[in-house]
């Protein structure tokens, strides 16, 4: 219950108790992490209910899925995006972009691509008008978390930080063991509501590889920027596959 509370108070802004910074504390809170994202698809759920029974049209819609993640987390991985972007934009060597994702200012870069986001993102969901494609992408939200933690654990950390702070102390073998019985939970969710949603399976799998071998080249390992990065890119691959898949 401690690294639940622990990956809630890191990684949302949804209310809850308060526990100590201690390592023992954050032992699975990876673990944990995804479960913020099955808050989000809920509340994903909920609007798209809302909006059918009220006649809602499909702009105020999408503009509220857009919001929905960003009230729950904070903006924090969106933050990360921003901080990646601009440090491989940089034209600069290893070093540099690892300074640049510390530095708390955001560059034009980051602002740019943030901006292109938020509007491919909006465009997706103005397509998403089903209960099931809204339930599919409400997966996505657990789906990407659940390949970010995975990824923060296993491959190799770019050096100290907020991410470092939770790979450190976790309990790898029962962190991994949980997330992989949440995947195939996932999995099952995804085949219920809409079975060729599995088929973005694999492709994050893919992802998960090019990221792999982006963050080394860039960045020498993953940080929680680059984690932050590949879980936004990992939600609007998904979001995109429910849209047109129907």
């Amino acid at each position: 219950m401690r690294s639940l509370l622990s990956a809630f108070l890191m990684y949302s802004r949804i209310p809850v108790p308060q526990v100590e910074w201690r390592p023992e504390n954050r032992r699975y809170a990876l673990a944990c992490f995804p479960l913020i994202g099955a808050v989000i698809g809920g509340l994903l759920v909920l609007w798209r209910l809302f909006c059918t029974k009220t006649g809602c049209g499909q702009l105020l819609f999408a503009g509220g899925a857009v919001s929905l993640p960003l009230l729950v987390t904070g903006g924090i991985h969106l933050d990360g995006y921003a901080d990646v972007v601009d440090a491989k934009r940089a034209c600069a060597d290893q070093p540099k972009r690892l300074a640049i994702l510390h530095d708390p200012h955001i560059g034009a870069f980051g602002v740019i691509y943030v901006g292109l986001y938020l509007v491919l993102q909006m465009a997706v969901f103005s397509e998403i008008v089903s209960l099931r494609q809204a339930a599919a992408a409400g997966f996505g939200f657990v789906l990407s978390r659940i390949l970010s933690a995975l990824t923060s654990l296993y491959f190799r950390s770019a050096g100290q930080g907020s991410l470092h702070s939770f790979v450190q102390p976790a309990d790898k073998r029962i962190s991994a063991a949980m997330l992989i019985v949440l995947l195939l939970g996932t999995a099952v969710g995804l085949y219920c509501v809409m079975p060729l949603s599995l088929l973005c399976l694999p492709l994050a799998g893919l992802l998960c590889l090019l990221y792999r071998a982006d963050a080394y080249r860039n960045f020498g390992g993953v940080t929680g920027d680059t984690a932050g990065w590949f879980l936004q890119l990992c939600e609007l691959l998904m979001q995109t596959f429910c849209c047109f898949i129907q």
